[in-house]
């Protein structure tokens, strides 16, 4: 019976370890930036790891007066594909340290 108490205790020890391990690349990840760009480069935004928007480009050749839907319509597109890229980088270098083992969010 107590043997098992001993599996648990060095199971909750790496549990804490890669806690503290996926805390730090967290951290890291923050100050990463990741672009994403739109009609062939029309606009381009810059966001961080932390989701913010750093920067949106609009090339000049974008902007027609008579179409500002279209262009706003680029805008929120380039927005969520850069905000898409952060989740799918955070994903992928989570997993990097759960092994693949596909846990819930806020599971750890």
């Amino acid at each position: 019976m107590f043997g098992n108490m001993g599996n648990m205790g060095n199971m909750m020890k790496k549990v804490q370890k890669l806690q503290g391990e996926m805390a730090k690349m967290q951290e890291e990840l923050k100050g990463r930036t990741l672009e994403a760009s739109v009609g062939g480069g029309a606009i381009t935004v810059v966001v961080t790891g932390e989701k913010q928007i750093q920067s949106i480009k609009i090339n000049p050749s974008a902007v027609d007066p008579e179409d500002v839907e279209m262009l706003e319509d680029m805008i929120v597109s380039s927005v969520n594909e850069a905000l898409k890229k952060v989740d799918d980088m955070m994903t992928q270098e989570m997993g990097k340290l759960t092994g693949g083992l596909n846990l819930p969010k806020g599971m750890l």
